[in-house]
């Protein structure tokens, strides 16, 4: 199977722009979302719109896609009265419509107009995602590794069956999980990029130094590909890019959310978004070394648009040289 890669997209683009957040595509399009499954629900009852929402930020800019399996864990399927079968397909059909998304948009916009073929992320959430309570934001399960494991490797693999060009390990609170979860992609041969959740400019949401996960990561770990954060409050991005470009030597992504907090018993976002355009930031980000930008929570088309534009600015100004 013939995969895109990130090595692709910014060869030819210099910085690659990540899409914007599934669940806020989603409620735009009159989703409700307030369930254990969380986008997952719209997924098994709804799939033409995530093809939607894809396609939407394939036209907002963006050249690579996080497909809709975050929340789509084994267990919680199961929990919900879905087979084993049933559940593994409904995992694999996360790539399928991210896949027929991105054709279908390719022959219709994207050839014609010169992009680059957009890159499969295959989203893989944290253990935290699963307990649906915001552990992601905080880590320190108290469960073994072999939990961790278990949790992680069938979807992982199904995820990468299916034709997705990268596992994205995302909002990831613990290096303990990273490593149990780059561990697994190394043995399915699989390129991955890992994204970490974060509490400040400098630590991850466990504590440990984001510079010091970077280290021990981009060591005796040939198939990562790029290395990041997403799911954090914007005005610590510009400190945690500086902070990975102390460790390592592979691109870098950003993701965060729009500012505002997320209340894991109500299942909702509230608080002031920021006062910086979306594009300021992007640019920011950007000169700060950043080789991949994107939105999280409560980011939508507009969002992506901006980032299109910061990276359009961007390159402008940058020798062809900087990748």
């Amino acid at each position: 199977m013939k995969r895109t890669t990130i090595e692709s997209i910014l060869k030819q683009n210099q910085v690659m722009v990540i899409d914007g957040s599934m669940a806020t595509g989603l409620e735009h399009l009159g989703c409700d979302l307030n369930d254990t499954l969380w986008t997952a629900k719209v997924l098994a009852d709804r799939p033409d719109l995530v093809k939607q929402v894809h396609i939407q930020y394939f036209q907002a800019g963006a050249d690579c896609g996080i497909t809709d399996s975050y929340q789509a864990s084994l267990p919680r399927l199961i929990e919900r009265g879905y087979s084993q079968q049933e559940a593994e397909a409904l995992i694999r059909s996360a790539v399928t419509i991210f896949r027929e998304a991105r054709e279908e948009w390719w022959q219709q916009e994207g050839k014609a107009a010169g992009r680059a073929y957009p890159v499969c992320l295959g989203a893989v959430g944290p253990y935290g995602a699963y307990l649906a309570d915001g552990s992601e934001y905080r880590g320190h399960y108290g469960v073994s590794d072999e939990v961790l494991r278990d949790f992680h490797a069938r979807r992982m693999e199904l995820l990468w069956q299916a034709g997705a060009d990268v596992l994205m390990i995302e909002t990831q609170p613990s290096l303990q999980e990273a490593l149990i979860e780059a561990e697994l992609a190394e043995q399915l041969g699989a390129d991955y990029a890992i994204s970490f959740s974060c509490a400040d400019g400098k630590h991850i949401n466990e504590g440990d130094l984001i510079a010091d996960c970077a280290a021990e990561l981009s060591s005796g770990h040939p198939h990562l590909r790029m290395i990041g954060v997403n799911c954090t409050h914007p005005k610590y991005i510009e400190s945690l890019i500086k902070e990975l470009k102390t460790s390592t030597s592979l691109p870098i992504s950003v993701y965060p959310n729009s500012g505002e907090q997320y209340d894991p018993l109500t299942k909702k976002w509230y608080g002031a978004k920021q006062a910086l355009r979306f594009k300021d930031y992007a640019l920011i980000w950007m000169k700060a070394g950043a080789k991949a930008v994107g939105g999280c929570c409560q980011t939508d088309e507009d969002h992506i648009r901006q980032v299109a534009a910061a990276r359009e600015e961007f390159c402008s100004k940058a020798p062809t040289d900087r990748i």
